[in-house]
Parts: structure tokens; sequence; C-alpha cells
């Protein structure tokens, strides 16, 4: 197996958002892309794009939690983001019903195959290993819960085909503290917000969401939770939690990242941790923005997957929740990686630290696998 590519899934790509926000037409090469975008100068990630359908197939992902994301950030002024704040929920939602489209576009045509339940998650891995043309299946998950107006609106997004919601994004939502920006880091201080719009902790209405989630079987994500809310997702919720983008706070001391309690906390609730790829996320000496020596290595995205499986004294618990093109691109990535079919190359480096193959392929897929097969709805 060791030069073989060795199947994937991805727990978090923002594909539909990428897609419609960014107006990238995912079916196309990711050389096409970049060229598409030469003229275009409104970000830095622009001309920097690593996620396509054809590479994808050619690195071997089978699956993915694919995204939708729009949030509501009524009391943030300016609006942080054109290509994600609004200024209301309605809005935010109706965005991300549009995202939700998207998906199901790409599989009337036979490029994704949408995925609802556990046995359908089983059935489609074992499929795609026998026969590596077929389509990717697409998980649907929510990156802050903005979208959802309010607790009731949980059951038509679930009927919608939503299966995995995070509370937050970066900083506070209808229904949860999300954690700081890289730009904001060292305090989440705002000038134009008052200290009332910044109260931490999961608020009443997310306590209702999580009932109405725990009701229905909707898997909760931890990235982006603040610390405080994330102690009272661990206490308050019943139901499968998993971080689908997370990296380890005891090799990068940011607030992003998981402190070992959590981990240890998400590990107990047989969570998998997926290893994100943003440079900001995987190097403590890593400034956004500023002079970076451009020495970052897919081998730092191996010492926080490595972190995780140390910690919790097995391989089950890691796995990959790349981000790639989450916002940034090569510009903000290992250096050794060109696009999504690169994540191939993490199996020799965890090879090189003593990971055998058995497990690579829990890493890079058993640990979803078992995760989503078990956990999304019969």
């Amino acid at each position: 197996m060791t030069n073989a590519v060795v199947p994937l899934i991805d727990g978090h790509l923002d594909l539909a958002w990428n897609a419609l926000a960014w107006n990238r037409d995912l079916r196309e090469s990711v050389e096409e892309l970049r060229s598409r975008e030469v003229d275009l100068h409104d970000d830095k990630a622009r001309t920097h794009a690593t996620v396509s359908l054809p590479e994808m197939r050619r690195g071997g992902v089978m699956a993915c939690l694919g995204t939708v994301l729009a949030r509501s950030k009524p009391a943030v002024r300016p609006v942080q983001r054109v290509s994600i704040d609004y200024v209301d929920q309605t809005i935010a939602s109706a965005v991300a019903r549009g995202q939700l489209a998207y998906y199901h576009v790409l599989a009337d045509a036979g490029h994704v195959r949408m995925i609802n339940t556990g046995q359908e998650f089983a059935a489609h891995c074992a499929a795609w290993q026998r026969n590596a043309d077929a389509p990717l299946g697409v998980v649907v998950a929510m990156e802050g819960a903005d979208p959802i107006i309010s607790p009731d609106d949980a059951q038509g997004w679930w009927d919608a085909g939503l299966r995995v919601v995070g509370l937050a994004h970066y900083g506070p939502s209808a229904y949860a503290m999300g954690t700081v920006s890289a730009s904001s880091e060292d305090s989440i201080a705002n000038p134009s917000m008052t200290a009332d719009d910044w109260v931490d902790g999961i608020t009443d209405a997310g306590r209702a969401l999580l009932a109405e989630f725990e009701r229905l079987g909707m898997i909760v994500d931890a990235t982006h939770l603040s610390d405080r809310c994330l102690d009272e997702l661990l206490d308050g919720f019943g139901g499968t939690i998993l971080a689908s983008h997370c990296n380890c706070r005891g090799l990068v001391d940011r607030q992003r990242q998981l402190p070992d309690h959590h981990l240890r906390g998400l590990i107990d609730r047989g969570s998998v941790i997926g290893a994100a790829l943003d440079a900001w996320m995987l190097d403590a000496s890593w400034v956004l923005g500023g002079e970076n020596d451009g020495l970052l290595r897919l081998a730092s995205v191996a010492d926080h997957m490595d972190y995780v499986c140390q910690l919790a004294g097995n391989t089950r618990h890691s796995g990959i929740g790349s981000d790639l093109d989450g916002g940034f691109g090569t510009e903000q990535s290992p250096r050794d990686l060109d696009t999504i079919a690169d994540l191939q190359k993490l199996g020799g480096l965890l090879r090189d630290k003593g990971y055998n193959d058995e497990d690579v392929a829990a890493i890079f897929h058993g640990n979803w696998l078992r995760l989503l097969s078990e956990s999304l709805p019969d």
C-alpha cells in the first residue's frame, strides 16, 4: 500500500462557498481555476486555488463534509467579509440555501452523491473503493449556525439534508461565541462593538437549538467554539460531536486550536479531530499578512495528527479536515502542497513517524468512515 493512493475522507471543504462566492467552477482543473483569476485582485488567495473535483479524484478523496457557510453579524460595522457576512439571518439563510442547491446541481449531473444516512455513507465508500470513478460523496455540513433562523427552523434544514452543524464561526453568532480570527488573535475587542456583543457562552437560543439537534440526531461540530462554549457543549449535549478542522494548542498556542483537556474530552466522546492545513494553525511563528519564511511543510500537519494519537493512545481519533481553499490557498498552506492531491504525501510522513499502513488508512478515511456510518441516521 505504501506507494498506492490511499482513499481519503476530508472532514471539511467549503466547496459550495468557493463556487458561489469565488465564482469557481469546481468541475475544471486547478490550473484552469487559477488561470481565470489572473486579473482578479480582490483577495490574496486569487490564483492560488488548490481544490477541484478532478484534483480530488486524483488525490483519492472519496467523500467529504461539504459545507454551507453564511454568517449574520449585524453588530459588526463595517461588515467583516462581503463574501460571508450578512446583515441578518434571513439573508444568511437564503445564501446558505443557494449553496445547498449547488450540491444538488452537481449531484443531478453525476459529479457528487448526496449522502444522508449511515448506510448510504458506508455503501458509498465501499463502492468507491471498488470503482474510483464513482462520484464524490458529500455529507452536508454548516459552518456557523446563523442560517438556521431559529431552533424551529432546524427541522426544515434536516429534511433538506443537513447533517452536521457548528454553532458559530469566528466571533459571536446567534447561538454561541466563536473563536477569534487570525487578525484579532490577541483580543476579541472590536471598536464598533459593545461588551454585550461579546458575552461568552452558549445562548438560550443555542441551548434550545442543541436540544432540537439531539432530537433530530444532528451531529455537532465543535470547531470554532470558544473554550467556554466547548465546555458547555461537552457537558450538555448528548449527541455525536466531532471536530471537523482543528489543530492542537499544545503545538500552536492560539485560541483557534484545541487545548489538551478539550482534545481529551472529545476523545472520550468518540470524536474524530480533523487536522487543518491553514499555515496560521500549523506554525506558531506564522504571521497572517506578515513576512513568513516559507519553510512550513506538510510534516507540521503530521505533527498535529501525531499529537492527537499520542494523547489518545491510539489512532482512532485523528483524521483530515483540510479546509483547503477555505479563504486561503497555496500562499497560506504548506510549501510542499500544490493541490489537494498532495494530501497523499501525509501517508509517507506518518510512516516516517512509525505509523503502519493500517494506521495511515484509519487516519486517512477509517475514522471518519466509522464515525459517520455509526452517527448518521438510519
